[in-house]
């Protein structure tokens, strides 16, 4: 069973080369307490006092800087430092990578012990062995240098199946309970649980949760109410969507009753009234009725889980922002049933054939204090009005968010559109097409590319460049 690889970058903020890490079991610090009312977030946040300009934010991958920082306090310290030095004003601390661990306190999240890697030559595990609050130490040196610190979860990630048979890992395959939250997809063999593919060389990747489910949503609930409860700026969802299968998931026996709740009538042939077996994307202008309205469903699951999630985390501290990564490409992103944009945008009107008229109702902006979108084109495709190029997907983004603050950034470790190092010289452009045509700001994925490539000259100019324009 082949997964759907319906476009390239939904690889996302995981593709981080494999130089990676994670964690072994070891008693958790105590949670501290939180409490709070629901706040109104500001339309457009002022910058922390003294900083010039808008946020700078780099993206710290928990896969791809693993080796790196998991057994190595000092080192997160020295890196933290370079990056205030470099010309950074936040980070982004990914702390629940695509095995569905975690690498901060949590009661029932379970601790990162191993991660897989290539090295040497060879796929491995990599393994934690230090006890070390792995969160707590970006945060210590984030405040001992004046930089903000966000964290970021894989939100629907359950467990992670390796490639060249290096097996699988995290709570999903280990949970039977777990198990039947799982993703079900819809095969040219019929419904299948995607716990059940494990074929590698066909299957690696993510595992991810149905996200219908409402034990699945609790789970994840619960895990950003433990996030919530640390001395943070910020906390931002990343994976919140379907899983890489796409438009075949998720048609389990829950999705099916939730479904035929919202539209109000039972669904005689299932799933074939909705997608046929094995079929994997819709009929561009001849997309049916029935179609239509499971794109608005699913849209819909992820829109009010989006919004529980909000509220969870406001709940716990009110001073916390709270906002989601997605991908810039929105054409094509309702594959992930995921509306990212304002309710105040409408799709429809816009002419996409796969937006019926309630789509516009589930866009979950509104319920966000920040963003941040993947403007993930390649380093030869900065400027421009369109998609996939940096330019082109922030200055959309800023058209479909209607006023809610955004920062826009590339992955420059895409080996598609950064080949192998060597994009220095593009820096200076890719902060002037983002930084200026984002509300907020910009970011960079991800820190292990940054040292990889020894890019740390070439992003301070730009950025020194980019400030010297506000004198």
């Amino acid at each position: 069973m082949k997964r759907i690889g319906f476009i390239c970058c939904l690889l996302s903020l995981t593709l981080a080369f494999a130089s990676c890490e994670k964690k072994e079991n070891h008693p958790l610090p105590p949670i501290p307490g939180g409490g709070g009312e629901i706040p109104t977030p500001e339309p457009n946040p002022e910058p922390t006092p003294g900083q010039k300009g808008k946020s700078r934010y780099i993206w710290i991958d928990a896969g791809g800087n693993f080796k790196d920082y998991a057994n190595n306090s000092a080192k997160i310290a020295s890196d933290v430092k370079r990056l205030k030095e470099t010309g950074f004003t936040d980070l982004i601390v990914d702390v629940r990578p695509t095995n569905g661990t975690v690498l901060f306190a949590s009661r029932q999240g379970e601790p990162l012990q191993k991660i897989d890697a290539w090295v040497n030559g060879s796929y491995v595990w990599l393994k934690r062995t230090a006890n070390f609050d792995y969160l707590q130490a970006f945060i210590d040196s984030a405040r001992e240098n004046g930089l903000r610190v966000n964290a970021s979860i894989n939100t629907m990630v359950g467990g992670y199946l390796c490639p060249y048979g290096l097996g699988s890992d995290g709570p999903i395959f280990k949970d039977a309970k777990m198990k039947s939250w799982a993703s079900v997809i819809n095969t040219s063999d019929g419904l299948v649980n995607t716990v059940d593919l494990n074929d590698s060389s066909t299957d690696s990747g993510a595992r991810f949760f149905n996200p219908a489910h409402p034990d699945a949503q609790a789970y994840v609930l619960g895990l950003l109410a433990d996030l919530a409860k640390y001395d943070l700026d910020g906390i931002i969802l990343d994976r919140c969507r379907y899983d890489d299968y796409s438009l075949q998931s998720d048609f389990s026996q829950e999705s099916r009753t939730q479904f035929e709740a919202y539209i109000g009538k039972s669904v005689k042939n299932w799933p074939t009234d909705v997608m046929k077996a094995g079929q994997t994307e819709f009929n561009g202008w001849s997309t049916t009725a029935i179609q239509k309205q499971w794109l608005e469903f699913r849209a819909k699951v992820i829109h009010d889980f989006v919004e529980k999630a909000a509220q969870t985390v406001h709940e716990v501290n009110p001073k916390i922002r709270f906002g989601a990564y997605v991908g810039g490409w929105y054409s094509s992103y309702y594959y992930s049933g995921v509306n990212w944009a304002h309710p105040n945008y409408d799709p429809k009107a816009d002419g996409y054939y796969w937006a019926g008229s309630a789509y516009k109702n589930y866009g979950y902006a509104d319920h966000c204090d920040f963003m941040f979108i993947g403007a993930y084109a390649a380093a030869d495709s900065i400027y421009g009005d369109t998609e996939w190029t940096m330019e082109g997907f922030c200055k959309q983004a800023s058209r479909l968010l209607k006023g809610v603050p955004f920062s826009g950034g590339p992955d420059i470790g895409n080996s598609t559109g950064f080949p192998d190092g060597g994009q220095g010289d593009k820096m200076g452009d890719i902060v002037n097409a983002c930084i200026n045509n984002s509300t907020e700001g910009m970011f960079f994925f991800d820190l292990c590319h940054v040292k990889m490539f020894d890019y740390w000259k070439d992003i301070k100019n730009a950025f020194d460049n980019y400030l010297q324009t506000l004198n």
